[in-house]
């Protein structure tokens, strides 16, 4: 790896972008995020930005019990992130459908069968503190040895 690149890795490890989505959930995994982002958390200090683009993220952040409907979505959606990029899911609903997964209903868990999850942070909903701690330790290995091909 060449000095440039690591430079860049460096940098890029303290400037961090994500993108959420929902895939179907009550909403209390998204009232944690926004609270990541009002003052008493301060995301931003971390040099964690949110973005709505999906082009602009390195770590897409997915709350939600995974429905049938997501199905092309969510593929196109990843797709859609550039290299080196990596999934987060946020709270139970993604990894066991949670409440929403009876016999029945249309939720299809774990989002790690439709597109490659780095990190699965449980709670039903997590703390902000689990949501930071989890997206600043996966960008340090996701930009750690990354070389540009």
């Amino acid at each position: 790896m060449s000095f440039l690149q690591s430079l860049k890795n460096n940098v890029r490890q303290r400037s961090i972008h994500v993108c959420y989505v929902n895939v179907g959930s009550c909403n209390g995994c998204d009232i944690e995020i926004l609270a990541c982002l009002a003052p008493r958390y301060d995301i931003e200090q971390y040099g964690i930005y949110v973005h709505n683009n999906p082009r602009e993220a390195d770590i897409l952040l997915i709350t939600g019990a995974f429905c049938e409907q997501w199905e092309d979505k969510l593929a196109d959606l990843w797709d859609k992130i550039p290299e080196p990029k990596a999934a987060v899911t946020i709270g139970n609903c993604p990894v066991s459908g949670c409440v929403f997964n009876r016999r029945g209903s249309f939720v299809d868990p774990p989002v790690s069968k439709h597109i490659p999850v780095t990190a699965s942070i449980p709670g039903c909903p997590p703390r902000p503190t689990e949501i930071l701690s989890t997206i600043l330790s996966v960008a340090s290995e996701l930009f750690k040895d990354y070389e540009d091909k």
